[in-house]
């Protein structure tokens, strides 16, 4: 995964505004279950299933996140979704919008798009409703699983700002029942055209109301099961783990104190050593004077120009380092120092 997609975990949320239009896109029963499977915060969900009567389930990998979808009234379990299980068709409506981004394997890299579908279209009952955001160039990949497991296909351009940034569209299609498959033909026509709108400037815009809907049918709770190590539990015990206490010995040694006067008085050179080794960081004062100072090496670069007598100029830069300490007071100010600068906030 890319560095921007690690620090948000593949959360790309669907803004607010797209989530009410794709429900004026359905029609929903007294009493049926949905799924979102990456769910987030849970916001795009909640509007989604606003005023049904849905059993709401949802799993996401962060803990915090998880924390907010529950608070919304979502059943949410944290946990990676590929390693979750569930009874086969027991879904009426699946909302995915998977992470963005490549699946990094020993033997098969794949996106992630096609990974998630793949795994949890089998939830979903026969006739229940897919409704599927991702980028419009992954409806390629996306196009036989789709073309094979699903049919009533629909693909529609989605016009938020942040949607146009990712170049969401979003597909929606009905779960093929049991024993209901395609000739090859259809099967590679259907193909091909999914294909085709993966490149197509001119997609059908998500609209507000549409004479299209999409009839989800009647279902009762499900069961989620997390089958992965869960990860938060082992991070809790792992301090009172005796082979982490060992290891740690080695691979985390703690600072050792400086205590003591030196026999000799320090000269600027030493303190400068002391100061860019960490020797001297840690909390000083009291009151309101007391804060957390620490101290690095940084690299200036000098530049100067020098005019010759026949007027030809010469630039000149010179790279040096010298020391900065930052400090942060209990009252929220913070100070840069260097031997040039000083800033305040």
């Amino acid at each position: 995964m890319r560095p921007h997609g690690k620090t948000k975990l593949g959360f790309y949320p669907l803004p607010v505004p797209e989530a009410e239009r794709l429900k004026n896109r359905l029609v929903f029963p007294s009493e049926f279950s949905a799924l979102d499977p990456c769910v987030g915060d849970g916001a795009a969900f909640t509007h989604l299933l606003n005023g049904t009567q849905a059993h709401r389930y949802g799993v996401e990998i962060d803990a915090y996140r998880t924390e907010q979808a529950r608070t919304l009234g979502i059943e949410t379990l944290q946990a990676n979704t590929l390693d979750v299980r569930c009874p086969a068709e027991a879904f009426s409506l699946l909302y995915l919008n998977p992470p963005y981004d490549l699946e990094i394997g020993a033997t098969n890299n794949q996106r992630l798009e096609v990974v998630f579908l793949e795994h949890t279209y089998r939830w979903l009952k026969p006739g229940g409703v897919l409704v599927f955001v991702i980028p419009q160039p992954q409806l390629r990949p996306c196009a036989r699983t789709l073309s094979e497991h699903f049919t009533d296909l629909f693909v529609c351009k989605l016009t938020e700002p942040a949607s146009v940034q990712y170049k969401q569209v979003a597909v929606l299609g009905v779960r093929r029942k049991r024993h209901q498959y395609l000739r090859d033909s259809a099967l590679l026509e259907s193909v091909r055209w999914l294909e085709m709108l993966a490149t197509k400037s001119d997609l059908d815009v998500l609209g507000e109301a549409s004479a299209l809907r999409y009839e989800i049918p009647h279902s009762g709770p499900a069961t989620l099961t997390h089958a992965g190590i869960p990860l938060d539990e082992v991070e809790d015990l792992l301090l009172d783990s005796g082979a982490y206490r060992q290891a740690a010995r080695i691979l985390l040694p703690r600072q050792r104190d400086v205590r003591g006067r030196p026999l000799t008085p320090l000269h600027g050179g030493h303190v400068g050593l002391l100061c860019t080794a960490g020797m001297l960081n840690g909390i000083f004062g009291e009151g309101e004077d007391r804060h957390i100072a620490h101290w690095r090496s940084v690299k200036f670069t000098d530049h100067w120009e020098e005019e010759e007598e026949d007027g030809t100029k010469i630039l000149h830069d010179r790279e040096r380092f010298s020391h900065e300490l930052t400090l942060v007071f209990a009252n929220g100010k913070t100070q840069i120092l260097t031997h040039e600068k000083k800033e305040a906030v």
